[in-house]
């Protein structure tokens, strides 16, 4: 959430962001709204505070007059307090109104860009900041991971069908086997040689820690939400581990020295895709459910900046020690999130379509998040007096999304017979098999 003072302050700042990333109109008169409802709050909070000044002085009054004896006069200021009581209720009452409104518009703002975010209408103006690997040159028809895996016998949709519907699948033998062994190797490599804590964390969260993360209320329809209530509030399945990991300090005050906190926490992720009909329909690229290894960084704001470049190379790492050609873009304007002040994309090569394809985000939140969280640090105060504490600073990015990396390790390590090469650093977790062969699971 943006600082309510910013919008009040700065309406022209805000504005600008929002025609940097073309929001509607209806966003914009918001701002102008929040600005007016910000008057009226100060206005109401003023008469409020007077009439209780007021009551306060009255009441001496009131005591006076009682003990000179002087009861009339006692009983004249007795009926100002009761009408100064009744209208500061009502105050009470508008301003309760006023403040639900003002932050359910506030809830709807999105995080301002970072300078460094390029103007752009869409992923075609999102600037290319990297390439690293060469796609392999074949000497045959690149197949596409769907026919692979059927062939190879990993990969069943039919039956993920049969059970779930559309957009559901299920590996077997091998294919499950390598599943395991690329979240298994991720989870390795940002544990030992990236220093990340790593955590295991519900897959069930509560509204407020959507909303802590930005998912809600904008993005409720690309969620699934429990038909029942857990422990008597709304819950919903995550949509990445992003929001449980992120929530683990909400209302948290974090010494200096306790910072950075890294985590890193493989999940199942569940998305509805409503905003996606007709987009990769078949295969692993666009499911309702996969798996996907996070990394959360919780830091102070001095080092946000670096942080980002951190984490993003870390992403990068997992995709180098995989062999897997890839290019990293940042995000235009229009293509950054909701949430995030600035982000990446890792895309990584996907040879049957001929282009690279999306395999983790990098993403600076700046405070938005913690604002919403009440996430924040103390630091370190001077002349032995403790410091106030500021908001910390989040930032996440997939460390790698599991089913879009086999996607890639398929089609970039196929063969002309249909087997597939195992990529070196997954051959410990696979019990030495260093290729899978057609019909073989």
């Amino acid at each position: 959430m943006l600082d309510p003072k910013l919008v009040t302050t700065e309406p022209a700042l805000v504005k600008d962001n929002l025609r940097r990333r073309h929001a509607a109109q209806e966003l914009l008169d918001a701002v102008d709204e929040v600005v007016a409802l910000g008057a009226t709050r100060s206005r109401l909070i003023g008469e409020r505070d007077e009439l209780r000044n007021q009551r306060n002085v009255l009441s001496k009054e009131i005591g006076a007059l009682f003990k000179a004896g002087k009861a009339e006069d006692a009983a004249a200021a007795k009926e100002q307090v009761k009408a100064g009581s009744e209208r500061t209720a009502a105050i009470e009452e508008e301003l309760a109104g006023v403040e639900l409104r003002q932050q359910a518009l506030m809830m709807s703002f999105p995080n301002l860009l970072d300078p460094e975010v390029p103007e752009g209408a869409g992923e075609d103006d999102n600037p290319v900041v990297r390439h690293w690997g060469e796609p392999r040159a074949l000497d045959f028809e690149p197949v596409a991971h769907v026919e692979l895996g059927e062939a190879l016998g990993i990969l069943d949709f039919e039956r993920a069908a049969k059970i779930s519907g559309s957009r559901f699948w299920v590996l077997r033998g091998q294919g499950a086997r390598l599943e395991r062994a690329i979240f298994n190797f991720f989870l390795d490599l940002h544990t030992e040689q990236h220093g990340y804590q790593e955590v295991m964390v519900p897959y069930i969260v509560q509204r407020q820690a959507l909303e802590g993360t930005g998912q809600l209320p904008k993005f409720e329809e690309d969620l699934f939400k429990l038909q029942g209530k857990v422990n008597g509030e709304d819950a919903y399945l995550i949509p990445t581990a992003e929001v449980p990991v992120t929530n683990l300090h909400r209302e948290e005050i974090l010494d200096l020295q306790e910072l950075p906190r890294k985590y890193v926490a493989f999940t199942p992720c569940f998305r509805s895709e409503a905003g996606s009909a007709g987009r990769d329909v078949r295969g692993l690229m666009r499911v309702h459910q996969f798996h996907k290894v996070e990394l959360v960084w919780v830091t102070e704001p001095e080092r946000s900046e670096e942080a980002h470049q951190l984490l993003l190379g870390h992403a990068e790492r997992a995709l180098q020690l995989l062999g897997l050609p890839y290019r990293v873009m940042l995000l235009c304007s229009v293509d950054t999130s909701f949430s995030a002040a600035k982000c990446y994309d890792l895309e990584v090569w996907v040879p049957s379509q001929g282009k690279y394809r999306e395999v983790s985000s990098v993403s600076n939140f700046g405070d938005f998040q913690t604002r919403r969280m009440q996430l924040r640090y103390r630091p370190d105060g001077e002349g032995g007096k403790k410091a106030k504490p500021r908001l910390a600073h989040t930032l996440n990015g997939s460390g790698l999304a599991v089913g879009r990396t086999m996607v890639a390790i398929l089609e970039n390590y196929q063969q002309a017979d249909g087997s597939v090469v195992i990529p070196e650093v997954l051959r410990p977790y696979m019990g030495g098999i260093e290729i899978l062969r057609p019909g073989k699971a």
